[in-house]
């Protein structure tokens, strides 16, 4: 696969990288995301993420030293429940053009997630599996798996971690921060209550 950059390139890795996303709860309203490499480094975090920012559909993605990398934002209105992505920290009214966008959409028996990015009208990917059950799998347009997220298994005891613990595999030359933004979204597509409009009662997050 071909290194495509589309945070920063920064984060565009060699090898296939794992990262171990860890949801933090905090005691007051909110709650955020830290992401370690497999020598337990931090990587990416979010703070400030929660009831809040879930209300203002707008979630920042920082690198270890709290430098904004990226913005999630909730396109509003919507009838195909659209999310963007801006470079840095996004400002009302500053005119920026997001860089990629996701839209949820579903026919009948089918629900997927696709991703386009916006300065490549040709570059675009498929998201299938279930966030709910902490299992998808991201696809490029040749439909060759780029990044994979599932749960996180404790490999000194075999055991798997709660679902507040996930691994964020990462193909070569796949942006991580690229890929750490669309975790963001499906946790907000999932924390939106969406998959409840699924009448076969699968989660409606990805396709299945």
């Amino acid at each position: 696969m071909k290194s495509e950059v589309i945070v920063e390139e920064g984060f565009v890795f060699k090898d296939e990288t794992h990262l171990t996303i860890s949801k933090n709860s905090l005691f007051f309203a909110g709650d955020g995301y830290t992401a370690y490499d497999c020598k337990g480094e931090l990587i990416f975090r979010v703070d400030s993420y929660g009831h809040d920012a879930r209300d203002t559909g707008e979630v920042v993605l920082m690198d270890a030293s709290g430098r904004c990398l990226l913005t999630v934002r909730r396109k509003r209105p919507s009838l195909h429940h659209r999310w963007e992505g801006f470079v840095g920290e996004r400002i009302n009214g500053d005119g920026q053009k997001p860089i990629f966008s996701v839209r949820r959409s579903s026919m009948i028996g089918r629900f997927s997630v696709a991703v386009e990015v916006n300065n490549n009208p040709g570059e675009e990917y498929q998201i299938e599996g279930s966030f709910s059950n902490r299992h998808c799998t991201i696809f490029n347009a040749e439909k060759e798996i780029v990044a994979e997220i599932r749960r996180k298994v404790d490999t000194s005891t075999n055991v798997v971690l709660g679902k507040d613990v996930l691994l964020l595999a990462l193909k070569p030359g796949f942006d991580g921060a690229f890929g750490m933004g669309l975790v963001l979204v499906l946790d907000q597509i999932n924390g939106d209550g969406l998959a409840d409009e699924n009448p076969t009662n699968e989660d409606a997050t990805c396709s299945s």
